[in-house]
């Protein structure tokens, strides 16, 4: 029987009563990173041993974790195998890799970014029968420029602001975009403050033996002459930047009106997500036999796959208006 996969509050794999990346607390869930929108109180976790790290830094307390190094197969029940494999998206993340002679394999990505990046590990592309992908910008228009330009446009517009008597403020999540961020920035010799939840991360990534350009804590008492990375919540230290000339780092700046939706003076595509290009290269890489899309522009990315003759699904959609009912021509067609 072929695996079975579901979305409600996560994906949901019924037939070993396993979650990837449940949203709410389960009894057992696989966490592929730790961003917040990943993870939950589970019961029993599977995780890499630097995803623990960062889960018990944003979820203290007890549970049950079973940290899971690259490449190491571990036995579930049913005769199940899973192994870890780089996701490339965030220091720690994995993909989820299921094998069993009953169901074949699975491999479900979580959040991936196959372009190489400057603060977590290279991605895999292991070969499954079934891939369970993540496809936030699966539309052809996010198709993200070369990092090293989009660096150079960060460490351009720092410049420009400082010599102006501004202070850049580059707004990036705490975990993951900052420390790719804060690495970019190494040739640029720029000072750089950070928001303290930037700097706890920035220590856990240190400790696991990522190395940083020199960079301070956040101090308005200091701050003239520096560069200042910040998460984009971070209002109250925003309040205390005078002449603060702001700047949003993500994938979606590729959206006309970005710089107003969020409200910055500039937004530059550096993304740890895939883009368009990279979300076709990875199916052509894994070669399954079916896809399950989710997040994003799953349902439009299915699409695309299914007029490339690939067997794809978006998961939590209603994919049934989509597909050819023999002898039945789709609206506009000849």
């Amino acid at each position: 029987m072929p695996w079975q996969v579901e979305y409600r509050k996560g994906v949901w794999l019924p037939q070993i009563g396993w979650w990837l990346d449940a949203r709410a607390r389960a009894a057992h869930s696989f966490i592929t990173h730790a961003h917040s929108d990943h993870i939950a109180r589970h019961q029993e976790t599977i995780c890499t041993p630097a995803t623990a790290r960062f889960l018990h830094a944003r979820l203290p307390g007890r549970r049950t974790v079973i940290e899971l190094p690259f490449g190491r197969t571990h036995p579930l029940e049913f005769g199940v195998a899973t192994t870890l494999h780089p996701a490339g998206h965030i220091l720690g993340s994995c993909q989820v890799q299921l094998e069993s002679t009953e169901h074949g394999s699975l491999l479900y990505t979580g959040d991936f970014k196959l372009r190489p990046g400057l603060a977590a590990e290279a991605c895999a592309t292991p070969p499954a029968d079934v891939l369970v992908m993540e496809t936030t910008f699966g539309l052809p228009r996010y198709r993200f420029p070369p990092d090293t330009e989009v660096i150079a446009g960060i460490v351009a517009f720092c410049r420009e602001a400082l010599a102006a008597g501004n202070t850049p403020v580059l707004l990036c999540y705490s975990l993951g975009k900052s420390q790719e961020v804060l690495r970019g920035l190494a040739d640029s010799a720029l000072p750089v403050m950070v928001h303290s939840e930037v700097r706890r991360f920035c220590h856990l990534y240190e400790e696991l033996g990522v190395d940083f350009p020199p960079y301070r804590e956040f101090n308005a008492r200091d701050l003239a002459g520096h560069i200042v990375i910040c998460p984009p919540h971070a209002s109250g230290l925003l309040a205390r930047i005078p002449a603060a000339r702001m700047a949003a780092v993500t994938g979606w700046a590729l959206d006309p009106g970005a710089i107003y939706r969020l409200r910055c003076h500039a937004a530059f595509p550096l993304s740890d997500h895939a883009d368009f290009d990279d979300l076709l290269r990875f199916v052509d890489l894994v070669r399954p036999r079916r896809v399950f899309t989710v997040h994003g522009f799953a349902r439009e990315f299915a699409a695309t796959l299914r007029a490339r003759g690939v067997d794809a699904l978006a998961l939590g959609c209603a994919n049934q208006l989509d597909l050819p009912l023999p002898g039945v021509a789709r609206p506009g067609s000849p």
